[in-house]
């Protein structure tokens, strides 16, 4: 099998390209190399990948038609992942994200449809419950408010991609994930970005009063649950994909800290337009028809996280 990974240099991207050329499928990998964090490190993180004959890295944005329609050709199986990341940017370039996070899944879906792609697996967000009251969050949930551009422009996806399903019979599995961690997690989300901070005996800046929670995922679930809905991707669907054991920031920063074997000294902050109240995945679709199996606590996942850290 062939398969597409767009923003396959990025944290979730290149484990998961690594993961599917371990099973010996044929990877074709696309980034531009976006300069919202260092293009270096995403270089770095794929350059296990770019040792495998069965690897091929397009360099190019997913905006560009033409790039893509000669990537897209010859694919059964397209990972969408590339987007503009993150909740505060997004307020701040909201155009910016509408044209990549919209326009980009817009011009991979006409490409599938051109050359006849199977599935589609498309990255959301559990951004996309925004302040919802009622929890687990389940994907019967009404997503109708979402509270920054960057959901707005997963919800607005996830209804492009069952547009695609129903007019052109593509397969699509929409994933929600949940506060993704783990080795090669973005410099600018929380866990790496309070880890380094601890380390260096710096305080750490707090949003709120650290009572907001968060539904930490460890990236082999993650990755577990995007190969399983490659693999079982025939209508539509929406699953998400996350831990199901939320933990406020107070008590991440204390695991930190305890993984770090560390103190810190935290500023609190006013709170953040855009960011939510909490987010809490039920996983029982996932579990039932995906096999989904998380199962990674966050102190375990903070002992591999720190690991990584050390020996970068």
């Amino acid at each position: 099998m062939k398969v597409l990974v767009t923003g396959t240099a990025g944290f979730i991207g290149s484990h998961l390209s690594e993961r599917l050329l371990a099973e010996g499928l044929t990877v074709v990998g696309v980034d531009n190399f976006d300069d919202f964090y260092d293009p270096q490190i995403k270089r770095q993180n794929i350059e296990a990948c770019l040792k495998n004959k069965n690897f091929q890295l397009i360099e190019a944005d997913i905006r560009d038609s033409s790039a893509m329609d000669k990537a897209v050709a010859g694919i059964d199986t397209i990972v969408h992942l590339a987007a503009r990341a993150g909740v505060r940017p997004s307020i701040e370039k909201p155009l910016l994200y509408a044209d990549v996070n919209i326009n980009g899944t817009m011009v991979l879906l006409e490409a599938a449809k051109k050359h006849k792609v199977g599935k589609f697996v498309f990255a959301s967000s559990s951004s996309v419950y925004g302040n919802n009251k009622k929890v687990p969050f389940s994907e019967a949930d009404n997503v109708d408010f979402p509270i920054s551009p960057y959901a707005a422009t997963k919800k607005a996806c996830e209804s492009i991609c069952h547009t695609y399903h129903h007019l052109y019979g593509i397969a699509v599995n929409c994933l929600r994930f949940f506060t993704v961690y783990g080795p090669r997690q973005r410099p600018d989300l929380a866990i790496h970005k309070f880890a380094k901070l601890i380390e260096q005996g710096k305080p750490i800046p707090v949003y709120g009063d650290g009572s907001m929670s968060r539904d930490f995922t460890y990236i082999d679930d993650i990755i577990k649950g995007v190969v399983a809905a490659m693999n079982k991707c025939t209508g539509f669907e929406i699953y998400n994909l996350g831990e199901s054991r939320p933990i406020t920031v107070n008590d991440l920063i204390a695991e930190i800290e305890k993984a770090l074997d560390k103190k810190t000294i935290k500023k609190y902050l006013p709170p953040q337009p855009g960011d939510v109240e909490r987010t809490y995945a039920d996983v029982t679709k996932a579990v039932r028809e995906l096999g989904y199996k998380p199962n990674t606590t966050i102190q375990a996942g903070l002992a591999k996280f720190v690991q990584w850290l050390r020996q970068k």
